[in-house]
Parts: C-alpha cells; structure tokens; sequence
C-alpha cells in the first residue's frame, strides 16, 4: 500500500483524489501493522509522516480521514484521567 502511493506521487495522471485515497489506504494499513506489531509504532508514523509530507509537497491537502486518525487511538480523543480516590482516615492515628 505504502508503495503505491509513493507511486501515485510519482505519475502524473493520477487525479488528485486517487492520490488521496491512495494515502489513507497506506496509512491504515501502518496503523493496523503496528497494532499487531509487525512494524514498530514509531516506524510506521516515520513512514506515515513520510507520505503526509510527500502529499503536501504536491500541493493535494491532507485527507480528513489521516487528520482524525492522527488525533489519538480510533479517532476519539482523549478522555480525562478520573481523579485519584481519597485514602479513608477511619482506624489510622
């Protein structure tokens, strides 16, 4: 997937949407490679930063899909850590 859409940066007739979808394909197949842990995390966001910087360089905008995918785990964003239970004083001098 990864190559192909070096590919697509490479050929000129390929529209700017294909390249797009392209890029997205690539990037959710890293993702899932690293969950499994065939590639380490921090070589495929290497590579995952590789191709956005690539696409942008083309002047094709980052496709909406690889901006909330980056923002955290699934898409969601980070819930706040729930606060620390307070230790009960009965018993204790």
């Amino acid at each position: 997937m990864v190559v192909k859409a070096r590919r697509s940066f490479i050929e000129s007739p390929v529209a700017e949407s294909d390249r797009a979808a392209l890029t997205v394909d690539a990037i959710r197949a890293l993702d899932r490679a690293a969950a499994k842990g065939i590639v380490h995390r921090n070589n495929a966001a290497r590579r995952k930063s590789r191709l956005m910087r690539q696409l942008v360089k083309l002047g094709v905008p980052a496709p909406a899909a690889a901006r909330t995918a980056a923002k955290g785990k699934k898409g969601a964003a980070a819930a706040p850590a729930p606060a620390p239970a307070k230790p009960d004083k009965k018993g204790k001098k």
